[in-house]
């Protein structure tokens, strides 16, 4: 496979001080790596900027530019998107880890939506980080013989859906779970 890991995937930020104290005491990932140019090295236009890494335990990052001199959505989400689209997903340990997590990002004063079921293959919660890209933290919830499932039917249920644009219909052919559920009624 061509692709080993995820080495970083990276999105725009207002604050780069106010980004690393929020993804290294909120979160506990690892401030690994600073750097930038006046100039994109890859593109040699001018744009000053700070790029920034954050580590996680399995060695891939996040990171994140400030660009104070570009014009745009400061966030960098793309504004013809739905808000909810657009977010970074964290893997973490269980059930239990998001609901704790929950706790202590409701105790700093954030607002977090969820614990949600995701079709019986993940539980999350979703919140926003200073520059308000939306964030979830998610365990992994299916069984070994779900994930089986999952992976034999994912052709055969992109076929239906473009076939038919219609998500209830995966229900009706492939049975289980067809949509999200909120446990706390969201």
């Amino acid at each position: 496979m061509l692709c080993k890991s995820l080495h970083h995937a990276a999105f725009r930020c207002k604050d780069a001080r106010a980004t690393v104290a929020f993804y290294t005491n909120v979160l506990g990932l690892k401030f690994i790596h600073a750097m930038g140019e006046d100039h994109v090295p890859s593109t040699g236009q001018y744009s000053p900027h700070i790029h920034i890494f954050f580590e996680m335990e399995d060695g891939s990052c996040i990171a994140f530019f400030e660009l104070p001199k570009d014009e745009g959505e400061p966030s960098g989400r793309d504004p013809h998107t739905p808000g909810w689209v657009q977010h970074f997903a964290f893997k973490v340990a269980d059930r239990n880890t998001v609901d704790e997590a929950k706790e202590r990002l409701l105790a700093l004063g954030l607002s977090v939506t969820g614990p949600t079921n995701h079709d019986d293959f993940l539980y999350s919660i979703y919140f926003f980080d200073p520059s308000g890209h939306r964030l979830e933290l998610s365990a992994h919830t299916a069984t070994a013989e779900q994930d089986r499932r999952f992976r034999a039917e994912a052709m055969d249920v992109l076929d239906l859906w473009d076939r038919t644009h219609d998500w209830s219909q995966r229900a009706v052919l492939f049975g289980g779970a067809s949509g999200y559920r909120r446990k706390d009624g969201e």
